[in-house]
């Protein structure tokens, strides 16, 4: 209720209608805006001194808002703004820093939070990270444990190839939808991914990249975050590395794709795999048409 001393100051408030005369704001709140139409100079005076008038009394001595009686649109608009215009610069601040830093320095993995554990070479394909045959003997020996959590090595020959001999604990992976189970494994900080082939001259790089693609997808809204940052090709394949190390693979043995005794199987699994891709680019195509 608006204070009943204040009414009893001005006989100009007997003008006021007896609607604004029972105010109360423990019901529906009223806009000031109402209550200042119908107050008349002195009545507006006497309540709303000057700031040079030394009267220690203003509206918040007289009218108590309920937690319900919310700020104007306007200033609601302001501090909206205000809000925005606070958080988006630092945003796109750490955006455009991890931008710079990887343009700067490829050394940092591909999230730019750390460098890369396993030293590279160059290699075939410049835009991916190339590792030696002797760095993942290393790996598959344990000499990198104090600085890897966990690491995956995936072999993305025909399964034939795999069956042939593989560099011990590879998974074989050879198709798309495989590569994407990945995405829904847990993961771990410090952990590192090694694609190869045969050679690592077209399928390895080819699931490489399709994983980081299908990796940034899922990871858009948290850019630059990523399930797996820190991924590597083997250098020269499944073959370089058998030819240097035989005893760090099971069987001990190498399969060539073209070996004449598994013409058929390479047809088999060569349409398997790209089934799926084909697949894919029908699907992509329907979505575009649709929008």
């Amino acid at each position: 209720m608006l204070s009943k001393r204040l009414f009893d100051t001005d006989d100009e408030f007997n003008t006021i209608s007896a609607s604004v005369s029972t105010l109360s704001f423990e019901t529906t709140p009223v806009k000031t805006d109402n209550l200042m139409s119908v107050m008349t100079p002195n009545i507006k005076r006497s309540m709303f001194p000057d700031d040079d008038q030394d009267s220690g009394l203003g509206m918040e001595d007289h009218v108590t808002c309920t937690p319900g009686l919310q700020k104007s649109t306007k200033r609601q608009h302001e501090d909206d703004d205000n809000y925005r215009c606070s958080k988006r610069p630092k945003v796109c601040t750490d955006i455009k820093a991890v931008v710079t830093k990887l343009e700067e320095n490829d050394d940092f993995i591909a999230d730019g939070s750390r460098l890369h554990t396993l030293p590279t070479v160059t290699g075939k394909h410049s835009d991916l990270k190339n590792i030696t045959p002797q760095t993942l003997a290393g790996v598959v020996n344990g000499d990198y444990d104090d600085v890897i959590n966990d690491y995956k090595i995936i072999d993305c020959r025909y399964p034939y190839e795999f069956e042939g001999g593989h560099v011990r604990g590879a998974e074989n992976m050879y198709l798309h939808e495989t590569i994407l189970t990945l995405l829904r494994q847990p993961t771990k900080d410090k952990q590192i991914v090694i694609f190869h082939c045969e050679f690592s001259s077209e399928r390895g790089p080819k699931m490489l990249r399709f994983l980081r693609s299908k990796d940034r997808e899922l990871n858009k809204e948290n850019y630059p975050s990523l399930n797996f940052p820190e991924i590597y090709l083997l250098d020269g394949g499944y073959k370089a590395f058998f030819n240097e190390h035989p005893d760090l693979c099971d069987p001990v043995s190498y399969r060539p794709m073209l070996h004449s005794d598994h013409s058929e199987d390479l047809r088999h699994f060569r349409v398997k795999s790209k089934s799926w891709t084909a697949g894919e680019k029908r699907r992509y195509a329907r979505k575009a048409m649709r929008f």
